[in-house]
């Protein structure tokens, strides 16, 4: 499957989701997700869902984190459109968010954490194969960001559905998962 296929496809699937399956889908993802064991991690990249499009969100296992290790902190991305780089900000209490020219809630503000201290990526996906290569949204921001992540830093996507077999049009710049946790499953890559 290629990815523009996969985007329609998997966008139109989320859509046709009723509110009830996405919060049993969500649930189901934090039961799987408590089921990984994590390695001890001081930053976790995660991302803001666009519940309007029913995307999965991090939250319920970020919380789930935070009561494993107390002292964790979770870092939000704001992206640079010119050069298709992305910063990243710790959240604190006085953090707030406004949406981008894409819609996607970003952080303003903030204290700037450099992708190498990063420990754990929440990376959001519209699609995934059975290789652990994703489908995003086709801008390649989180491909340039996780070239600047250290080499031992877990990659996460989360996803409603199961992979499809393969992602024909994968590239060099194209990172791959570490994990994909679904409803029914974990899959590690």
């Amino acid at each position: 499957m290629k990815k523009s296929e996969a985007r329609k496809i998997f966008s139109a699937q989320r859509s046709a989701l009723k509110p009830l399956e996405v919060n049993t889908k969500q649930d189901l993802l934090l039961i799987l997700f408590q089921q990984l064991i994590l390695p001890k991690c001081s930053i976790v990249h995660a991302y803001l869902p666009l519940y309007e499009r029913n995307e999965p969100d991090p939250t319920p296992l970020l919380d789930f984190m935070h009561f494993r290790q107390p002292g964790m902190q979770v870092t939000y991305a704001k992206i640079v459109p010119n050069n298709f780089s992305m910063l990243h900000f710790l959240q604190d209490d006085e953090m707030f968010f406004e949406r981008n020219q894409y819609g996607i809630p970003e952080p303003i503000g903030g204290i700037a954490v450099k992708e190498t201290d990063i420990d754990i990526v929440f990376i959001p996906l519209l699609a995934f194969d059975k290789s652990g290569n994703r489908v995003g949204y086709g801008k390649g921001y989180y491909d340039r960001f996780l070239s600047k992540c250290r080499k031992d830093a877990m990659k996460i996507g989360l996803s409603f559905f199961p992979p499809v077999d393969s992602i024909e049009d994968v590239d060099f710049f194209d990172k791959k998962l570490d994990f994909c946790i679904t409803p029914e499953s974990v899959y590690a890559f």
